[in-house]
């Protein structure tokens, strides 16, 4: 082997020893309660497409669409030439769906994160983050030049003390008075728990800062018009930043900041992560469009109410195989397990019992929280949720 050959099979070497090597697994099927992998047919309990849209016919006929007329590709960034009518279509989309002025989208989460955290805050600015967000929002802080500030998860008192070190060491800089932006995720995707939207927006207004929050996985399930947490809990004309996916219960791809019409031209003309990508495939765009009109649909409605039926049946089974879950209602349900190898361990179980469910590692979660982390899906039968409980139960037993 050449030196950095060598060198790299070291530090990989050192992962496995650690129980924290990965590895891609290719999927020969579409996203559903059923994934072939290698030739063999699992019980997948680890998709984010928790309404089941992801090979949905109306987004797929919407995709297929958008490519006859528009092609595979954009062919550049989108203030080069290729701001397709599909891009424009899913933004407006959004902001109505989002009860807001605006919306730009990005060709991910991550780089919708990057790009609005760095455009929006830089080198004497204040960064104040949930302990638990999400690793591109700990990404883009770093790469912003704000001071970073962390809060203990969902501690409003830890967030109320960061608050007020900030209001302390804001000074009035040469051109304008240094910014304070709190950043949190409204249902956390590790731990499948609710962020206090409502205390945040007091603090956040008692102390003059923004807040900036994920709604990456809250999106299609909560509130009235299954906008997310934040229009459940009556708070969305207080949320400065709203940011999300098109690749979970929107069953699509690419992420989004949705806000003031201010706030999308400034992210046009500074975010580096939208400026200088090749803008999304229009297929993609035009089936999050599509999605959304699912989702705001009455056929969306008993999605919704079915995913929350199978929530619960889940969770009785998991119970009844001798775990103890938290009692809020989320599609993310982790089984915390402990150290790395034990969490590999019992991935590597189920899967000889044909169910899917990764291992969550280090540093995905912190040390010695591994876990195993089951989702629903609205499409998971009854049938499905009694197999998952007959292998937990074993999984239990075992250890």
């Amino acid at each position: 082997m050449s030196r950095i050959d060598e060198e790299l099979h070291d530090e990989l070497e050192s992962l496995r020893t650690k129980g924290l090597f990965r590895q891609l697994r290719r999927v020969d099927s579409p996203q559903s309660p059923r994934l072939e992998i290698a030739g063999h047919a699992f019980l997948n309990f680890s998709s984010n497409d928790y309404l089941g849209l992801a090979n949905h016919s109306v987004l797929k006929q919407a995709a297929i669409k958008a490519i006859e007329k528009f092609g595979t590709g954009a062919g550049a960034s989108r203030l080069v030439c290729g701001s397709l009518a599909p891009h424009h279509e899913l933004e407006e989309v959004l902001a109505e769906f989002k009860g807001v002025e605006a919306a730009l989208c990005f060709s991910t989460g991550y780089a919708a994160a990057i790009g609005a955290i760095t455009a929006l805050t830089g080198k004497g600015d204040i960064l104040i983050l949930d302990k638990l967000v999400h690793a591109s929002i700990v990404d883009a802080a770093h790469l912003s030049g704000a001071t970073l500030r962390i809060f203990a998860h969902n501690n409003l008192e830890s967030l109320e003390k960061k608050l007020q070190w900030a209001v302390a060491h804001t000074k009035e800089s040469a051109n304008r008075k240094a910014r304070v932006l709190i950043v949190t995720e409204s249902l956390f995707s590790m731990d499948g728990d609710l962020a206090p939207l409502r205390n945040l927006v007091d603090l956040k207004d008692k102390y003059g800062a923004w807040l900036m929050v994920d709604e990456a996985h809250a999106t299609g399930l909560y509130g009235e018009m299954r906008r997310g947490l934040a229009e459940e809990l009556g708070v969305t004309n207080r949320i400065e930043i709203q940011m999300g996916t098109l690749g979970k219960a929107l069953g699509s791809a690419g992420g989004y900041i949705a806000g003031s019409r201010q706030l999308i031209d400034l992210l046009i003309n500074r975010a580096r992560s939208f400026i200088f990508s090749t803008a999304p495939v229009p297929a993609a765009a035009a089936a999050a469009t599509a999605a959304i009109a699912v989702v705001r649909s009455v056929e969306g409605e008993k999605l919704r109410q079915r995913l929350w039926t199978v929530v619960e049946q889940i969770k009785r089974e998991v119970v009844g195989a001798g775990y103890v879950l938290p009692s809020v209602r989320s599609a993310i349900i982790p089984l915390i397990l402990g150290n790395e190898e034990k969490a590999s361990a019992g991935a590597e179980l189920l899967r000889e019992r044909g169910l899917y469910v990764p291992a969550i590692r280090f540093p995905t979660v912190p040390r010695g929280k591994a876990r195993l982390r089951l989702t629903a899906s609205a499409t998971h039968s009854a049938a499905d949720i009694v197999e998952l409980g007959a292998a937990l139960a074993e999984l239990k037993r075992r250890n």
